[in-house]
């Protein structure tokens, strides 16, 4: 995407305004972006906004419009945005749950649709998103939206939109494991005698410094876990709980399946 293309971004809650946040620090000019929120919330200077689609100036042409308002509201706030659709024009989804298929019944099949999945580590660039296209999005357009969801974190392609439920099972819902490994492992660590806020200080930055060392080494995860792991020692005193046939993989897959059963309920 060229920094000459405008970007008309619909709403700016904490994902819309991470993403807009990415797009000035990754060399986007402000004034090629218009906001559309009701709230009014705080925008960086030179960039413009408005409430509703009525304030969006008649000279603002988007080469992508970002939908990024909750999906229970989408409904109501998509139909004026049907005077967008035209071939220069692509509309990146990053609502969770609604399909492609319910965007060609408002704006119509012609519409030029991507539909992405990112989860909320968007906010310090972090994200992994998952991205899918409607057939008569471009190459090109395919790769703006590419672009955009590059300034908050890694990108990957899904040929089938029906991936992008278990997509969500482990991506989007993922964080919320991590975060609950925390809990777990400070809980255990209190059972274990420890003080409740000596616990949980190392129970998150135990998480935390893994996940950068995991972030930086270009090692599979499992030769990480290897590396800690002396033969019968106390990580592998551990492990032995942790990965037995009832263990963690075993739970986790039933959580993520279910995750992704519930994502295929409220898609319909």
């Amino acid at each position: 995407m060229t920094s000459s293309e405008n970007i008309l971004l619909v709403g700016c809650g904490k994902m819309g305004g991470a993403l807009m946040d990415g797009w000035i620090a990754q060399g986007t000019p402000p004034q090629k972006i218009f906001v559309v929120d009701p709230t009014q919330p705080y925008l960086p200077s030179d960039v413009m906004g408005g409430a509703g689609f009525e304030d969006i100036p008649d000279g603002f042409a988007p080469g992508v419009a970002v939908l990024a308002v909750k999906p229970q509201v989408m409904d109501d706030v998509l139909a004026p945005y049907t005077a967008l659709v035209r071939p220069e024009t692509v509309f990146l989804s990053i609502a969770a749950g609604r399909t492609i298929a319910s965007f060609e019944g408002v704006l119509g099949e012609a519409a030029r649709v991507v539909r992405a999945m990112p989860n909320t580590p968007a906010a310090v660039g972090r994200a992994i998103t998952v991205l899918v296209a409607n057939a008569h999005a471009t190459d090109e357009q395919r790769g703006a939206c590419e672009t955009l969801m590059a300034a908050v974190g890694e990108v990957a392609w899904a040929d089938d939109e029906a991936l992008i439920d278990a997509v969500t099972g482990v991506s989007g819902s993922g964080p919320a494991y991590v975060f609950h490994l925390v809990e777990a492992m400070a809980a255990a660590g209190v059972a274990a005698g420890l003080a409740p806020n000596l616990a949980m200080q190392l129970a998150r930055q135990t998480v935390a410094g893994s996940g950068e060392l995991l972030f930086r080494s270009a090692d599979p995860a499992a030769t990480l876990r290897e590396n800690v792991t002396s033969r019968g020692g106390t990580t592998a005193a551990a492990l032995e709980i942790l990965m037995a046939e009832d263990g963690l993989t075993a739970l986790m897959t039933r959580a993520i399946l279910r995750a992704t059963e519930r994502s295929r309920e409220l898609a319909g």
